[in-house]
């Protein structure tokens, strides 16, 4: 009884001592505290909980660590490890690293440690548009949503998400664009000078803000957390009702699965593929041999023709496999005798090394074309046949047109940009004026330490970043070849013809299929549209 007092006063004002073990309860202004035998436990799923019948249709003050978070995500370390590499640099993360025996000393999600990851993490960083809080947070954030905590927060009408670890500019982008929230309360990052200091402070502002919003509507608003600290917050004690989650029930919360997501999650950036908790950051010791490795192997891929080359690289752990093992002829269906025309391959993008592994599969030379390639990039090509587009119809039609009509076997990617997840952006409709018909190759991609691709980093990198992965696998998929003569006969716009191919890719690949493009990429992730400056080379023979 003592305990349940303790907490009833917590919401009417005084602080109360925090407790070592948390109780599950509702606590209630106007109301007596129910008996913890009556609450609704959120691994049952019959039922609507306490929670959401009590932020049905009302303003849900949502505590993001303990509230909707998974317990497993507890610690704050990896997402500042995450700002610490991609916005800092390697160097910066390896000082982060090297503190975490003081921030477990200290208690790994204490105010003092996070206030210790927080200074290693910004410190010096220069101020601005945060892109690490936009771009590379939300899909690991996303991926740490708890179902439970998720269908509260959907149940709710008004949500004030309150950030009691992290600092708003890393979850403020997120918990708006992914999950609606209206308010993100929590601590600001101080600058000086136009460079984040690494301390930070209240935003008392936006706090008082919230609070008068809260009275105005009639003081109704509602809690929901798994901490009794809380409480503490001066929006708790704005709440008509509280609801506290027991420890054993977040215990048994479950991820939100990607088919729940409210937003599909399809773009986002940063290098690291692996969450990066203090335990698997062995990362720092595989990077001087990893190097090495990537520098072998890329020696290796660039001398030594493909049948002999492949079995030596899958050897290191740089693998590719065909799917059904098919391949399919090479010539196009309006092949000539004297002279055959070129084939036309379609494939999705997901690194610059697509048209390496498309080649390597049919064992023949193939001809590649990009849109933006760096010159590093186009010299690292194993198969050293690459063409600049001009984002230009006509012209890049003609491009094409001609490396057809010389009987080269072309690979193209509609997509116009590289895309992580299991999604295909719009197809360009080029590729179907081009042809009598058109050969769909479904690529997969699984690299566990480095991504291949980046908006917002050094583009010239890609290639290498690859390399340096300890093991990494490229999935072909020939599919059955698609009939285009009906576009050229104008039986058929080309933009059905692209949705068509792009649909039956998606279908055998798993994949859903979106209508972004390549500026939406850019547009989110780099604040830019992504085109590049170099001019289309000429077509090299």
């Amino acid at each position: 009884m003592a305990k349940k007092q303790s907490l009833f006063s917590a919401v009417l004002g005084t602080r109360p001592p925090i407790s070592t073990r948390a109780t599950a309860t509702a606590v209630t202004k106007s109301e007596s505290i129910p008996h913890p035998s009556s609450l609704h436990h959120h691994g049952r799923s019959s039922h609507p909980s306490m929670a959401e019948k009590l932020a049905a249709g009302r303003t849900l003050v949502l505590d993001v660590d303990d509230g909707l978070l998974l317990p497993s995500s507890s610690s704050p370390f990896p997402y500042f490890m995450l700002v610490a590499l991609e916005a800092g640099g390697y160097l910066r993360g390896l000082v982060l690293l090297l503190l975490y025996p003081i921030i477990f000393c200290v208690g790994r999600d204490s105010d003092a440690a996070v206030r210790l990851m927080a200074m290693a993490a910004f410190s010096g960083l220069r101020a601005g548009p945060f892109l690490a809080g936009r771009a590379v947070l939300p899909k690991w954030l996303m991926e740490d949503v708890a179902t439970e905590g998720f269908e509260t927060m959907r149940m709710s009408g008004r949500r004030v998400c309150v950030a009691r670890k992290l600092p708003r500019l890393m979850v403020e982008g997120f918990l708006r664009e992914y999950l609606g929230a209206e308010a993100v309360v929590g601590k600001e990052m101080k600058v000086l000078w136009g460079f984040y200091t690494g301390l930070m402070e209240d935003q008392d502002k936006v706090v008082l803000e919230e609070e008068e919003k809260i009275m105005l509507e009639g003081n109704d608003a509602v809690g929901f957390s798994g901490s009794l600290q809380f409480l503490q917050h001066p929006l708790a004690r704005c709440c008509k009702n509280v609801y506290l989650v027991t420890r054993d029930d977040r215990a048994t919360w479950k991820a939100l699965t990607r088919s729940r997501y409210p937003k599909a999650l399809v773009f986002h950036d940063g290098r690291l593929a692996f969450r990066p908790t203090a335990g698997s950051t062995a990362m720092f010791m595989w990077l001087p041999f990893g190097v090495a490795l990537g520098v072998a192997r890329l020696a290796i891929a660039l001398t030594v023709p493909y049948r002999y080359s492949t079995p030596i690289l899958a050897s290191t752990g740089m693998s590719w496999r065909l799917k059904e093992g098919e391949r399919p002829p090479l010539l196009g269906a309006d092949g000539e005798p004297g002279r055959p025309r070129g084939q036309l391959y379609v494939c999705n993008h997901r690194t610059l090394i697509d048209p390496v592994y498309i080649s390597v599969a049919l064992d023949r030379p193939v001809r590649a074309v990009s849109y933006s390639l760096s010159r590093f990039s186009d010299l690292l090509s194993p198969i050293g046949r690459t063409v600049r587009l001009a984002r230009d119809r006509v012209v890049d039609a003609g491009i094409m047109g001609r490396l057809l009509d010389s009987g080269d076997l072309l690979v193209v990617s509609p997509e116009g940009t590289t895309c992580r997840e299991p999604y295909l952006l719009r197809f360009s409709p080029l590729f179907a004026e081009l042809s009598d018909d058109v050969v769909p190759v479904g690529l997969a991609t699984e690299m566990g330490m480095f991504y291949a691709t980046t908006a917002g980093g050094l583009k010239f990198l890609d290639s290498l970043y690859y390399m340096v992965n300890p093991r990494m696998c490229y999935t072909v998929q020939f599919l059955e070849r698609v009939s285009t003569s009906a576009v050229k006969e104008r039986k058929v716009p080309s933009t059905d013809m692209a949705n068509l191919v792009q649909r039956k890719m998606g279908d055998a690949l798993g994949y859903g299929c979106t209508m972004f493009n390549r500026k939406d990429k850019y547009l989110m992730l780099a604040g830019n549209d992504g085109k590049c400056s170099i001019a289309p080379a000429a077509v090299r023979s």
